[in-house]
């Protein structure tokens, strides 16, 4: 219990330096910025309680506006996933027994349902994330094209360090 604890805070802080360092320097072409932070929120305990779930994620959010000066949109939008994660998790997993106590990666979850899951889940966040920091439709083509190519990105850092993290003794389910 205290080895995964840990685990979890190291992830926690690897992360958001991660993003505050060097993923916040990143814009490609000046549309895509990716935000692998929510990686976190992704990886915890599918049976975690829902308030340990929503503070950890707003913690989260909070720690990313504090580094990245931007003021409450973290925060809000995390908490947002977090509410809506299981949801979304069960949307391609309806069995309640098999998701009991998973650790949501590549390895616990067949390789399709987990990338439908980090899709939906960076999607999501991403709308989140650029509606309220253009806080406009005028210009709704650039707004589609931030949203989709940030999520692309996000998509394919998620996946790799998916891949670097999860361990060989996680149990397929």
């Amino acid at each position: 219990m205290g080895k995964t604890i840990i685990s979890y805070i190291l992830l926690f802080v690897v992360l958001v330096a991660a993003q505050a360092v060097v993923f916040n320097h990143i814009c490609l072409f000046g549309m895509a910025v990716p935000l692998v932070f929510i990686f976190f929120i992704l990886r915890l305990p599918v049976g975690i309680g829902i308030n340990t779930l929503l503070t950890l994620s707003f913690l989260l959010g909070l720690t990313v506006d504090i580094f990245s000066d931007t003021p409450g949109m973290n925060a809000l939008d995390c908490t947002i996933l977090a509410a809506l994660r299981n949801p979304i998790l069960r949307l391609y997993m309806p069995r309640e027994d098999d998701l009991a106590n998973t650790i949501p990666s590549m390895k616990t979850l067949s390789p399709s349902v987990f990338l439908k899951y980090v899709v939906t889940a960076t999607t999501l966040y991403c709308i989140l994330y650029f509606i309220l920091e253009s806080f406009t439709f005028f210009a709704l083509r650039q707004l589609v094209l931030r949203i989709v190519a940030s999520t692309l990105l996000t998509f394919i850092f998620i996946v790799c360090i998916d891949s670097l993290t999860s361990l060989k003794s996680e149990k397929r389910l």
